[in-house]
């Protein structure tokens, strides 16, 4: 890619991130509630709540609290946490990969089941698995994520105790943090007790949040396949008599795959942002319960801080589809 167009791209990050946080900073303030209030109970005296409210800037105007909050972003701080008192750089980092871990492991999932299912319904249009792949899909975008969830719990961890319910690792069992994912740390510590334990607690989680990429990935897929099938190309594939897998996979999935790329890097992005649902359900240590936490606490420092990675993670995750899109087909060129 062009030097000038990844410089352009960064400034459209930066100019995004400076809206998202003049966004999220006026719509936590207008949410009801005092964080004052909260921290010291509803038998605080005005005194200490006024002393509270001067500790933590709340008492300078909106203006103000947003400029101080905005020179300490261009330093790297993105203020203390009023729940734990720790930076919430330290607490971001402890659940981020947590959650990369959680969606990679869901993104990885739906890559291969709607993928797979998407192709083979385009090869057997009309056939029984056709009509089967796609009424799950249709079922699996339509079905409510934390219903899913607590059935699953239901079904695999209480009425047949195969999986564990909650958490990301057993009690009594440690890992070296490497990398910050657990499954790859417990393979290169060599801990495969570790290894198959976290496995274990990923399952559930991973294929509930799974369900609606995998299902959206599939249809598709699906249209992508049948749309390129039929151009000349395939048809002079056919007739120089390659088999039926070398023309699907090597000519017709590879020109069909760029729409599907696109999708995977936005659900990538949303499954991300939007783990909140998920991690609360099975207990899972990541952004997403955090920000469920600090919401209900009126932490507005652990709020904004967290929102805006998730911001800055979108907008790189469509860098990224930007360049395979080049990749994947070579007609493509970037504008200067």
């Amino acid at each position: 890619m062009p030097i000038e167009y990844l410089v352009r791209r960064f400034i459209h990050l930066l100019i995004i991130l400076l809206g998202v946080s003049v966004l999220v900073f006026l719509m936590l303030r207008l949410i009801p509630g005092d964080p004052a209030q909260l921290l010291l109970g509803e038998f605080a005296s005005p005194e200490e709540l006024a002393g509270l409210r001067s500790q933590l800037g709340l008492d300078e105007s909106l203006f103000t609290q947003y400029w101080i909050y905005l020179k300490d972003i261009l330093q790297g701080d993105l203020g203390v946490s009023i729940r734990t008192n720790t930076p919430v750089v330290q607490e971001i980092a402890v659940r981020l990969m947590a959650t990369v871990e959680l969606s990679l492991a869901a993104m990885l999932i739906a890559t291969c089941l709607g993928v797979a299912a998407g192709v083979v319904s385009a090869v057997r249009q009309y056939s029984l698995f056709d009509y089967a792949s796609m009424f799950l899909a249709l079922v699996g975008v339509s079905m409510p994520i934390f219903w899913l969830g607590l059935m699953l719990i239901y079904l695999l961890s209480v009425k047949f105790p195969i999986l564990p319910m909650m958490g990301r690792l057993s009690m009594g069992l440690e890992v070296s943090s490497l990398t910050g994912l657990v499954m790859v740390d417990s393979l290169l510590s060599g801990n495969m007790a570790a290894f198959v334990d976290s496995l274990q607690h990923l399952l559930l989680p991973a294929f509930t949040l799974a369900t609606i990429p995998t299902a959206i990935v599939a249809r598709i897929t699906r249209s992508s396949m049948l749309e390129v099938q039929n151009q000349d190309f395939v048809r002079t594939a056919r007739a120089k008599g390659l088999s039926n897998l070398v023309v699907v996979l090597r000519h017709t999935l590879r020109n069909a795959f760029l729409p599907v790329v696109t999708v995977l890097g936005l659900n990538l992005g949303l499954l991300l942002g939007g783990a909140v649902l998920t991690e609360t359900i099975f207990s899972w240590p990541g952004l997403g319960r955090y920000v469920v936490n600090s919401l209900m606490a009126r932490d507005y420092a652990a709020v904004q801080g967290c929102i805006l990675i998730f911001a800055a993670l979108m907008v790189l995750i469509n860098l990224v589809v930007d360049f395979l899109y080049v990749t994947l087909d070579p007609r493509i060129r970037v504008h200067e």
